[in-house]
């Protein structure tokens, strides 16, 4: 084996080595102790998108983030539970994002905006109350049914996760 192999051998296993090191997620945070459930409701979708599902879908999503992917567990009750998320789907926008030469659009962008706030049940305050956006592009051409709901899940996906992550910032 010559030099360069060697060489080369090395920088792999080092460059292996260290991604281990630096992989991070908010999976397990540390979530206060007295705190072991979340209620999470269902958010009135007011932006009159036309899509009948989008609170099911942020729904899901949202459990997703909180529960399924830390210690929580999801309460059935504001009452029973140590923590709520709650709020609203203010807005849902679908629009062309690039025009193609024959001046139709080819990609569209979904962009929905969601109001809502996280609180600890003793709290009398949020711990904070604010807009989340999230958006995707679809292609129109292909598919534009499926491309637009695929679209709002992304887009609902990254609300998500923003929410979750602004949460787990202040634990």
């Amino acid at each position: 084996m010559n030099f360069s192999n060697r060489l080369a051998g090395l920088a792999f296993a080092i460059l292996l080595l260290l991604s281990g090191c630096i992989s991070y997620s908010f999976t397990g945070t540390s979530i206060p102790s007295d705190v072991n459930d979340i209620y999470i409701p269902f958010f009135p979708d007011r932006s009159q998108s036309g899509l009948g599902d989008l609170s099911d879908r942020l729904n899901r999503a949202l459990v997703n983030r909180f529960v399924n992917q830390s210690r929580l567990s999801l309460a059935d009750e504001q009452q029973n539970a140590d923590s709520f998320v709650e709020g609203a789907i203010q807005n849902y926008i679908n629009r062309p994002f690039s025009v193609g030469g024959d001046e139709q659009a080819n990609l569209n962008e979904i962009q929905i905006t969601v109001r809502a706030s996280f609180q600890y049940a003793n709290d009398e305050e949020p711990l904070w109350t604010k807009s989340f956006s999230g958006n995707a592009t679809y292609d129109v051409l292909q598919n534009p049914v499926d491309g637009e709901l695929e679209a709002a899940e992304t887009a609902l996906q990254q609300i998500a996760n923003n929410m979750f992550n602004d949460a787990v910032s202040n634990w």
